[in-house]
């Protein structure tokens, strides 16, 4: 069985036909789903629908989301992670981290939420789902001050050094629709390169379409749609596995097992539909 370890299924994307999506996912053999939040006034929303659809889920403040956040916001991540700690469905502090790509953004801003949020999940003994744009040597200093359980390093498009880095510090690596792009010969490179213990699978749903998905601005433009989903982890898994020389069956065993190590609670989730739910915690 496929694990989506980064899917944003509360998007408004999804809002229309979450049903339809989610049953093609399961057709497709994509199982289980991570949940991450992006901003303090999601969390409850997120944990309801992992809750619902029987996935998992992380809770964090997106860097891309600090400008309209506050002391607040921190104050009701650590508030969440401990009501809900019991709760076997959260299994992460994320999405967290820093975007250098992005032009304007407050980078020490970014800096002062990646931190406070790492000390939370440092306290709270759970892993950590970064976001890592132009930034992995920032993410690795922060790493360096305040030491976390590991996790994954979403969408990782940083260098092999950088890479490896990261793999000694205890995290996976996030791999999806952008190594599916032939010319995207340096991601294409970390995912045949990086040890076998280091890639998991995502989409990042409905973001980072595959390239058979791939609009141009134009035909979006026209009404052309690419939007991405959960769906197509199992082909996104069938461009790793060539280009790793694995079989797919041991590419999903294999990202799988990456991912439960990652991420261990996960392996205490109760998955699906109709999925008995000790695991939630009180209200």
């Amino acid at each position: 069985m496929w694990i989506d370890t980064h899917c944003h299924l509360d998007a408004p994307e999804f809002a229309a036909d979450l049903g339809a999506v989610v049953q093609r996912a399961r057709a497709a053999g994509v199982g289980r789903w991570v949940l991450p939040a992006v901003q303090a006034d999601d969390f409850d929303r997120v944990r309801a629908l992992a809750h619902g659809l029987g996935a998992a889920y992380a809770l964090g403040i997106h860097p891309l989301y600090v400008d309209r956040a506050g002391e607040a916001d921190l104050d009701r991540l650590q508030a969440a992670l401990q009501a809900h700690r019991d709760d076997a469905r959260l299994v992460a502090v994320g999405e967290i981290g820093l975007d250098y790509f992005v032009p304007g953004l407050d980078r020490a801003l970014q800096q002062r939420f990646y931190l406070a949020q790492l000390k939370l999940a440092r306290d709270a003994g759970l892993p950590v789902i970064l976001h890592v744009r132009r930034s992995a040597d920032a993410l690795l200093h922060g790493l360096r001050r305040i030491g976390v359980t590991g996790g994954i390093a979403h969408a990782f498009n940083g260098s092999a050094v950088q890479a490896q880095q990261f793999v000694d510090r205890g995290f996976r690596l996030g791999f999806g629709g952008a190594m599916t792009f032939e010319r995207a010969l340096q991601i294409r490179a970390l995912a045949a390169g990086v040890p076998d213990t280091a890639p998991v699978l995502e989409t990042d749903a409905p973001d980072m379409p595959p390239q058979w998905l791939y609009r141009t601005a134009a035909e979006r433009a026209a009404g052309a749609a690419s939007r991405n989903e959960p769906a197509e982890l199992p082909r996104i898994g069938a461009v790793l596995a060539q280009l790793r020389g694995w079989s797919v069956d041991d590419t999903a065993r294999i990202t799988e097992a990456n991912a439960l190590a990652a991420l261990p609670k996960l392996s205490a989730v109760s998955w699906g539909p109709g999925a008995a739910d000790e695991s939630r915690s009180p209200a």
